[in-house]
């Protein structure tokens, strides 16, 4: 059973070093491996790459649709592993798309690097088999809110929520575009009973200056609820680009 990848900007298989740039872990380097194929569709998604594909009418801000044969590559879990093992950072970040879709393939890698940490970054959606959750050291949740695009349905699952509230390697990281999104965590908060230290506010965008402006009006209201400000490092860093 192999991996289906993502590519990078050469159509190489997107597995890369650098610095995680988001939630719990930001600013420790990473190893990452980004799949591709996600059972959401944010309108917003900043890897819309990994999922709309030509005849994939799901709506997105960019309207773009991408030829899947120059943004998917498949490879073997050996394969993989020896790719991510070439790189220095002995932590893994395992991102998508929508990683848990991969589990069984994903339990096989990550079986061949037992000398590294694995963090997984989730939508929340997919619960996580008994055997590649054996080797997760982190999950960072990420809950699609009603500004994606997504149906509550499809995103806001009631049994996967309260599993994940009860998972302490769980941590939830919400993006934010305005602020009245902010309601809406205070209310999965409150319903699923997640406590507020495991909870990162994150501004949507993918230019720097979206970032700072959102940022002054989310970070007191982190303040005020006790959450924590999640930044886009990456962006900051190299842009919206892949590999990064």
């Amino acid at each position: 059973m192999n991996l289906t990848l993502a590519t990078d900007d050469r159509g190489e298989p997107e597995i890369f070093a650098s610095l995680q740039g988001e939630g719990p872990s930001a600013g420790k380097p990473c190893s990452f491996i980004r799949l591709s194929r996600c059972n959401l569709a944010c309108v917003w998604c900043d890897t819309a790459y990994t999922w709309r594909f030509a005849g994939d009418e799901r709506p997105h801000r960019d309207g773009i649709a991408y030829d899947r044969k120059a943004n998917q590559v498949s490879l073997s879990p050996l394969e993989a592993a020896r790719a991510i093992d070439r790189l220095p950072p002995r932590r893994l970040v395992v991102t998508g798309g929508e990683p848990l879709l991969q589990a069984a393939a994903l339990a096989e890698m990550a079986a061949l690097l037992p000398d590294h940490a694995i963090e997984v970054e989730t939508n929340g959606t997919v619960e996580p088999s008994a055997r590649i959750d054996a080797f997760v050291e982190q999950y960072t949740v990420s809950p699609k809110l009603a500004h994606s695009g997504n149906a509550a349905s499809l995103a806001l699952p009631p049994q996967r929520l309260v599993d994940w509230a009860a998972e302490p390697r769980a941590f939830f990281k919400f993006v934010i575009a305005q602020p009245a999104d902010v309601t809406q965590v205070l209310a999965l908060q409150a319903g699923f009973g997640i406590a507020s230290e495991r909870i990162f506010l994150m501004p949507e965008g993918i230019a720097s200056p979206v970032l700072r402006e959102r940022e002054q009006w989310l970070a007191p209201l982190c303040v005020e609820h006790g959450f924590r400000l999640s930044d886009r490092l990456h962006i900051h860093l190299y842009g919206d680009t892949r590999g990064t």
